[in-house]
This record gives structure tokens, C-alpha cells and sequence, in this order.
């Protein structure tokens, strides 16, 4: 079905915009989640692992929060009767029977899903090649990843499937990819939405959150997600409720830039546009200062023994007994069922990871790994602690470079985990962040960081508008 001239140009508006046109009569819902599905289903990204096969009989009605408005989900959060399969192979046509909590939060509003979208398996990637269901394209350049784990929610609404999505971070996974893609990705502050109905890949990590095409877009989405879910015990909610940002300049803000964070090893494209961001700063009446994060350099090592300990954790459960498609060895035998369900249904990111923290957690090994990683946890929680009582803000670059090519790194996971250094020291303390674009170089996406205090998301989300609005980047460049 071809699209009219106003749904065409709908789609290049933020959700914020079309959900306003939807409530003033300008915008028929039905015709706008047709156009999304439509797209969503050509898939020339391969942003999809599963698409609604038809538009809902009934949208919810205009006057609801989110007016019908369609919001991609990424493949990890389990939607009733809807395949979730969290990239793996070992979880190929799951039908979960309940639905996520955050899931059910933006139904609630006003919304719902057309599609589920790829993701690196069990969220373990950086650049979105880890997925059992293909490789995702970043919508900017075809030849380059689009970020990972929740790169698939990123090319989607790069690409025009969607009008925003659903993602999750635990080292970075919705900033890094907003930040390739030329999106705004926003990671909360920890335990600030619920966890409950979300594959787990560390616990004490993971957080969902919005992959929008402005920063107004993720303060809407996040002010519908967040609260205090009693099936999940670290969920606590936001102390104060989430506005809408309209701030349109710093003055009086105090921004931090670490060192440790913002020198050696950033691309000198990024840099760039990382410090032309930070003029951007002053001219809007910010106040910039170097500052020290003296344990961040350490932040990358903490994190890749504690995410993969709670990930053979997490993923014990997948054996073909409790959750996960069963293979039956040909010898009949129990341990024979549980070698070949694992050995053929987790990718070697997977496997690579729960040997490393199963080593970590080894009873020989436990103190000297595991148990030093969460004292370097607790320095880095308080240097940041520090940090804050003489700045309100810090700003880094997102990702030290612009995306990759296809390949580039997938045979160099050291070199991949080093493209999360500026993301994971914020996931380790627990703190919000947001990666908004900060310009082009070399004709891809950058990406700028702010972080703040535990429960500072209204603070980011305005200077991040302000911020905005100054440097005016195209977030619908990529859009065909």
C-alpha cells in the first residue's frame, strides 16, 4: 500500500510531534501504524526478528498518553504470545506467557508493538554480530554495525521503522548504539525501571530504557516506563516524576570532563565533535572543568569478570530442562542433553562469556577475580561520588570511535570490548546517562555523554535539550 504525502512526512517527525498530531485530528493512527509495520517488515536492516503480520483490530484511543503509537521492543523483553527470543538460537520461537513489566507500562499508556528487534544473543555484543538471527545494518552506512546489544532497536528507528524503541544497557548497549546510529539513547538511573520480564544477562547491571529521536521523546517514554514494580525486588522507581524538557540553556551548570575518559585512545573525528559539543556548552552559560575519575581506566577490566560471572549465572537456567530448546544426546543420557543444548544453542560470544565468570567464581579464583572486581565497583562508585560535589553533570565522548565496518572487530573481542570504555564506568555506579548526537565525522554519528547523579534523569534530559536544540543534528538523515 503506498503511503501518503503526510504520512511520509510524518514519519520523519519525532513521536513527540506525531502523537500531538494524532490527539489534534492531523493524523490518522491507523494509517501511521500500517506505514511502520509496512516498513518494518521490508526490514533492509534486518533491524526485525519478528513484525506484526497486521494492524490491531482496535489502537487505543487518541486521548490516551501515547495515542496508539507504535514502540518497537527489543528481543529480550518477553511479550505474551509474541516470539522473544533474545537473539539465541537456544530461544528460537519462544512464546512467552506474560509480558514485561515495561512492556506492559507502555501498553497501559496508550501504546503498543508492531515489531521485536534484534539484538546481540543474550544481549552479549557491542556491534549487534552476535545475533543467531544475522548480523543487523546500520541504516547510515549499510557496510558498518549499528552498535550493540540493542542495535537492532537502534537501526530501526534510524531507518524510519519506528517511531522510538525499547532497549536495554548493562555496559552501554542503548548509548553506544544511539551514538552510532545518530540517535538518543538514555540509560536510567539503576532499579528505576523493572526488570521484571527481561531476559537477564547481569542482574546487578541490566536497565531498560528509550532509544528515541529526541530528547523530549526519551523523557515521554521514560515517564511511562519508570516506577516501582513489586516483582522485581531491585526495583525502586524515580524519586520525582519525569518532565518533559524544554530548558533552552546551562546557564549556572557546572560540567565535568574526565580525563581518564576523554583523551587518549578517542578517534580524532570524535574528539572533534566531542569538543565543539563542549563550546556548544559554554556558549549556552555551562561552566566546563577537567575533572578525575582515577579508577575509570580500570572500570572496563571490573566490568568484563562481573558481567560475565552473573551471566553463568543467569544463563544456567537455559539447559533444555528448565528454559530453552532440548537436543537429546544420542547416547540418551541427561549430561549428554545438557552438553548438546548448550554446545549447539549459545554462540560463541555466549560461551566465550560464561567460562569467563565461571572461572571468576571458581572456588580458587573467586577472591583474586570477582572479589577485586567489586572492590574496583565500589572505588569507582566513589570517585564519581566525588566527582559530583564539585560538578553537576560529566560529559564524555559516547563511543571512542564511529561505527565499524561489518567484521572489523568480531574476531578481536578485546578490541570490541575496548569500543565500551567510556560507557561502562556509568553502569558500574549505577548512575543515568544519556548519548545524544553531537555532529557527523566522516559522514557517520557521534556521540555525546551526560551523566549525572543517581535520579538526576530531569536534569540530564534538560541540558541534554538544551544541547539539543543548539547543535540541531538530523536525526532523520538516515531515513529513505
Amino acid at each position: 500500500m503506498a503511503q501518503s504525502e503526510s504520512i511520509t512526512a510524518a514519519i520523519k517527525t519525532t513521536a513527540t510531534e506525531q502523537i500531538a498530531a494524532i490527539q489534534a485530528g492531523a493524523l490518522d493512527a491507523r494509517e501511521l501504524f500500517d506505514a511502520y509495520r509496512e516498513r518494518a517488515a521490508a526490514d533492509p536492516n534486518n533491524a526485525f526478528t519478528w513484525v506484526a503480520s497486521e494492524t490491531p483490530a482496535e489502537l487505543p484511543a487518541a486521548s490516551t498518553p501515547l495515542a496508539g503509537l507504535p514502540v518497537a521492543i527489543k528481543d529480550l523483553f518477553c511479550t505474551e504470545g509474541v516470539p522473544s527470543q533474545s537473539g539465541s538460537k537456544l530461544l528460537e520461537g519462544y512464546l512467552p506467557p506474560y509480558t514485561a513489566t515495561a512492556v506492559q507500562k507502555l501498553i497501559d499508556a496508550g501504546s503498543t508493538s508492531h515489531g521485536k528487534t534484534n539484538q546481540d544473543e543474550f544481549a552479549m555484543g557491542s556491534s549487534n554480530e552476535n545475533s543467531a538471527f544475522g548480523a543487523v545494518l546500520n541504516p547510515w552506512d549499510p557496510s558498518r554495525v549499528p552498535g550493540g546489544s540493542s542495535g537492532g532497536s537502534a537501526a530501526a528507528v534510524a531507518a524510519g521503522q519506528a517511531p522510538w524503541a525499547l532497549g536495554t544497557d548493562t555496559g552501554g548497549s542503548i548509548r553506544q548504539p544511539a551514538a552510532f546510529c545518530g540517535l538518543v539513547g538514555l540509560k536510567p538511573t539503576y532499579g528505576s525501571v523493572s526488570r521484571f520480564g527481561m531476559i537477564a544477562f547481569a542482574s546487578s547491571l541490566d536497565q531498560a530504557g528509550p532509544i528515541t529521536r529526541s530528547v523530549a521523546d526519551a523523557a515521554l517514554l521514560l515517564s511511562h516506563m519508570e516506577g516501582k514494580d513489586p516483582r522485581d525486588m531491585t526495583s525502586i522507581g524515580l524519586r520525582e516524576p519525569i518532565e518533559v524538557p524544554t530548558r533552552t540553556d546551562l546557564t549556572g551548570l557546572r560540567i565535568g570532563v574526565p580525563e581518564e575518559l576523554s583523551g587518549e585512545g578517542i578517534d580524532p573525528g570524535v574528539r572533534a565533535s566531542f569538543e565543539a559539543a563542549l563550546e556548544q556548552a559554554k556558549a549556552l552559560g555551562a561552566t566546563i572543568s577537567t575533572i578525575h575519575l582515577p579508577n575509570a581506566p580500570h572500570a572496563l577490566s571490573a566490568y568484563y569478570v562481573l558481567a560475565p560471572a552473573e551471566a553463568s549465572s543467569n544463563l544456567s537456567r537455559f539447559d533444555g530442562v528448565r528454559y530453552g530448546n532440548r537436543l537429546e544426546a544420542e547416547d540418551g543420557s541427561l549430561i549428554g542433553m545438557y552438553t548438546r543444548t548448550r554446545t549447539e544453542g549459545f554462540g560463541a560470544e555466549v560461551k566465550r562469556r560464561i567460562m569467563l565468570g565461571t572461572y571468576a567464581l571458581s572456588a580458587g579464583f573467586y577472591d583474586a577475580y570477582y572479589g577485586r572486581a567489586q572492590q574496583v565497583r565500589t572505588k569507582i562508585v566513589e570517585d564519581f561520588a566525588d566527582a559530583f560535589s564539585q560538578v553537576d553533570l560529566i560529559a564524555t565522548p559516547t563511543a571512542p570511535t564511529t561505527a565499524y565496518e561489518l567484521g572489523a572487530k568480531s574476531s578481536d573481542p578485546l578490541s570490541m570490548y575496548l569500543g565500551d570504555f567510556c560507557t561502562v564506568p556509568m553502569s558500574l555506579a549505577g548512575i543515568p546517562a544519556i548519548s545524544i548526537p553531537s555532529g557527523l565525522a566522516d559522514g557517520l554519528p557521534v556521540g555525546l555523554q551526560l551523566a549525572g547523579p543517581a535520579f538526576s534523569e530531569n536534569l540530564i534530559l534538560g541540558a541534554a535539550h538544551a544541547l539539543e536544540q543548539a547543535i540541531g543534528f538530523d536525526t532523520a538523515g538516515a531515513i529513505r
